[in-house]
């Protein structure tokens, strides 16, 4: 759907019925990816491919049949037939599976106000049912960067908040991904197969210290989905050779880089470098920044010197409060992997809302709806579930 928004917002705003075909699934290797999409209107106007030419012509005619025909989405899938070499289907091998939905903006506004905040350039996830029950398939739910449900509603209930929570986690994730969920009590009572269509920007980890540890958390962060940049005023250490896994490796002083770097409330700041000199400038501006996650490494030691350093800079309790230190939740890490584990788990914590104890020792449902994120940027978990990672002094 995203890659044709900019046609369909303007449908939207024009009233105009159209018919929308979306992947929902690949198998094998499709020219598209899942969410990609094909619109058709009622004067025959088309926007949008969803197999690069191979299963067109009968996309079309399956649009043009829904939007005449006013009923329910369809679904159909393409695939490669060797038996007829001239029959509909995919020459590359692969499979797709296509929902067809009627799309009226005249009587359901709800996606054409989602695809106002995604051409304004906004953080968005709008949620699809793609599989389910027949008065749910073809639904859309839209997501902000707040984690709100702001548009649309699938049962106005338990549903619209099991959808969200996912939907949301995706969006902080800068993901498009097909979720399953749904047909028990902690969730929503009905089994649900939905499509997260996310139009965000990855979210990004800025790590200052160009350590033996950054590596490893950079590794770590990449494969969360961040956008992964390490800092360093050391020329010497601060090396692509040394950071493959990072996105970017960069030569500056840490308050100084991060001063001029583009930062949001998705943003994890980690700082390994441990050094007063580097730590107490940057720490004192990341505290003042609307980031969602700002952690340092240390000792006990180090961490209580660092406090009243940065007390001494005027830092405030408030802001102290947000400062995780020592970075990590406490996995009796030891090695460089072992704690850039303790590290994401606890910026995955921070970011969620959990709690960092065992699933073992709590009780109620384990998915919960996630916080606001101006919220979770401005708490932290209570330092009996915060506890020092492996770190030098």
């Amino acid at each position: 759907m995203l890659n044709i928004a900019d046609t369909l917002h303007r449908w939207c705003r024009e009233a105009r019925p159209f018919a929308l075909a979306t992947v929902v699934d690949v198998r094998g290797s499709a020219p598209l990816p899942t969410g990609t999409s094909v619109a058709v209107d009622a004067d025959g106007n088309v926007v949008g491919s969803i197999s690069g030419g191979c299963v067109e012509g009968a996309v079309h005619d399956l649009c043009r049949q829904v939007l005449c025909d006013r009923g329910a989405p369809q679904r159909a899938w393409f695939g490669y037939s060797d038996d007829d070499a001239f029959a509909v289907g995919l020459t590359c091998g692969g499979e797709l599976d296509v929902l067809v939905q009627r799309v009226d903006p005249a009587s359901d506004p709800d996606l054409g106000a989602a695809l106002d905040e995604i051409v304004q350039g906004r953080p968005t996830a709008v949620a699809q049912v793609v599989d389910g029950p027949a008065d749910l398939v073809g639904r859309m739910l839209c997501v902000l960067a707040d984690g709100t449900a702001s548009y649309g509603t699938l049962d106005g209930g338990q549903t619209d908040r099991a959808v969200t929570a996912q939907a949301g986690a995706l969006l902080r994730s800068g993901r498009t991904a097909r979720i399953e969920l749904g047909g028990d009590a902690d969730t929503c009572p009905d089994r649900l197969s939905v499509l997260v269509h996310v139009a965000a920007s990855r979210p990004r980890m800025l790590i200052f210290g160009a350590v033996d540890f950054a590596a490893a958390l950079s590794q770590a962060g990449n494969f969360l989905g961040y956008h992964v940049t390490v800092c360093d005023a050391r020329p010497v250490f601060a090396t692509r050779a040394r950071f493959p896994h990072a996105d970017e490796v960069v030569v500056d002083w840490p308050h100084r880089y991060l001063q001029r770097t583009k930062v949001d409330a998705r943003t994890a700041v980690c700082v390994l470098t441990h050094d007063a000199k580097f730590d107490i400038p940057l720490l004192r501006l990341a505290l003042d920044l609307p980031v969602g996650y700002v952690g340092a490494m240390g000792s006990r030691r180090t961490h209580e010197q660092r406090l009243r350093l940065l007390c001494e800079q005027g830092v405030t309790d408030e802001h102290l409060a947000r400062l995780h230190s020592p970075i990590g939740l406490d996995l009796g890490a030891r090695t460089p992997e072992e704690t850039a584990v303790s590290i994401v788990a606890e910026v995955i914590a921070s970011t969620n809302g959990g709690s960092g104890f065992p699933l073992s020792r709590g009780t109620g449902p384990i998915h919960r709806p996630v916080p606001d994120p101006s919220s979770a940027a401005g708490g932290r978990p209570s330092l009996d579930t915060v506890a020092v990672a492996a770190a030098p002094v």
